[in-house]
């Protein structure tokens, strides 16, 4: 994007930004009567509208030089501005309806008294007490659950344990255990010890198998530096396996040169091979136990365009197409649709993640809703086709608004179970 787009671009987001918080303000203002109450909010709102620019200044400056991590501070700002920005734009619904019967109210009162002969004196009806508090009532929901997960939530981690069942599992692997985390997003982390916390909980859960499946970063693989002694620790008997995933290739920032991309690509295999990562790029491993076999099948990224689609499923079994139980990792939940599903090879198990459930939703038993399921039909938890399943992870770590709200981050682990037939 060039530097007049971007200018541009970033005084039509102002303009916009000024306009709704004059609007709020100037409708706060007229709801109140008494003096030390309108004093009071306006002295409030003035502050919480300098909080959200402030946030919006970091968030515009880490669009722009993508720096390899954020500190605390800077992502609390950023998130108050995302958190204040639905609040006023809840607030905004309410006052914009009320306006619109007021309007309307306004004028059939016209018209009558024109009518009637009495003139076209009118009165201008005032904002309904009502209508004011059921606004801030209802925006300050969002808004508060926004800014606790800023605060906590996106290091909220949650442990989700499932059986599964197949009918050809090889009996040695019964009750293997797989542990799956998914896009960790190291650029985004602004506390060591909660990754740490995080880590500890894999290990805690003593897998067999660990997966993760891509995305360790979002722009630049030296993101992962400071972590890397901390992603040394997971543990597992069998090893820890990863895929790319979309964020992995650098495409989302601009580089020097080609070179300077392809390096990046250079380090990034680098730091996964550090930190113990066993990387499968279109490529394959075979895990024995007892002389029996499972295979572990990782592509490279696929999705709908514009990510990129660089998946080769055939290249990935070579060698091991006869193993009779087999797990594949796909960063992104559409190559299960679109192409796994669609391949004559059987894959018992798909995992994936990239979704992160939006970060923001609704999860309680029997109800789950995130806005994300309308671009992503699968986008968390577990899904089944013939006898083909898919697993979405809701994700490790963060990107963008840096929070979560009723989609906590996840480790998933699944033990594998024998059916009878």
């Amino acid at each position: 994007m060039s530097t007049r787009n971007l200018s541009f671009n970033l005084f039509v987001i102002l303009a916009v930004l000024l306009a709704m918080d004059a609007y709020v303000y100037f409708a706060l203002q007229k709801s109140i009567n008494r003096s030390k109450a309108k004093t009071w909010l306006r002295g409030l709102y003035l502050v919480c509208v300098l909080a959200g620019y402030i946030g919006f200044y970091y968030l515009y400056t880490y669009f722009v030089n993508k720096p390899l991590h954020p500190d605390f501070l800077p992502n609390l700002f950023v998130g108050f501005f995302f958190s204040f920005f639905v609040f006023k734009l809840l607030l905004i619904v309410f006052f914009l309806a009320e306006d619109i019967l007021r309007l309307l109210g306004l004028s059939i009162e016209f018209f009558k008294n024109l009518i009637s002969g009495n003139g076209a004196k009118t009165t201008v009806p005032g904002r309904r007490t009502f209508i004011r508090q059921t606004g801030l009532f209802l925006a300050a929901i969002p808004f508060s659950s926004m800014l606790y997960g800023v605060a906590r939530g996106k290091y909220d981690f949650r442990v989700n344990r499932m059986k599964l069942l197949f009918e050809n599992l090889p009996e040695a692997f019964e009750g293997f255990r797989v542990v799956h985390i998914s896009d960790i997003h190291s650029g985004s982390f602004d506390r060591e010890d909660a990754i740490s916390r995080g880590i500890e909980l894999v290990n805690a859960e003593n897998p067999d198998l660990i997966c993760f499946t891509g995305d360790l970063v979002n722009n630049d693989s030296r993101e992962i530096i400071p972590f890397i002694e901390n992603f040394k620790k997971l543990s597992a008997e069998h090893g820890v396996y990863s895929t790319l995933g979309n964020h992995d290739y650098g495409d989302y920032k601009s580089w020097d040169s080609p070179e300077a991309k392809e390096k990046n690509m250079e380090l990034l295999y680098q730091y996964q091979e550090e930190m113990g990562f066993k990387l499968l790029n279109n490529e394959n491993a075979i895990i024995e136990k007892n002389g029996q076999h499972i295979g572990i099948y990782g592509v490279e990224n696929w999705g709908n365009r514009p990510f990129p689609q660089r998946a080769d499923i055939d290249s990935a079994l070579k060698g091991a197409e006869d193993v009779s139980f087999k797990v594949l990792m796909s960063h992104d939940p559409t190559h299960w649709e679109k192409r796994i599903l669609k391949h004559p090879t059987h894959f018992d198990l798909t995992l994936s993640g990239h979704t992160h459930g939006m970060q923001f939703g609704v999860e309680i038993p029997g109800f789950k809703w995130s806005p994300i399921k309308y671009i992503y039909p699968q986008w968390a938890g577990l899904y089944k086709k013939a006898s083909q399943l898919l697993y979405v992870n809701r994700g490790f770590g963060f990107l963008g608004f840096p929070g979560r709200v009723g989609i906590w981050p996840e480790i998933t682990v699944i033990d594998l179970h024998k059916s009878v037939a």
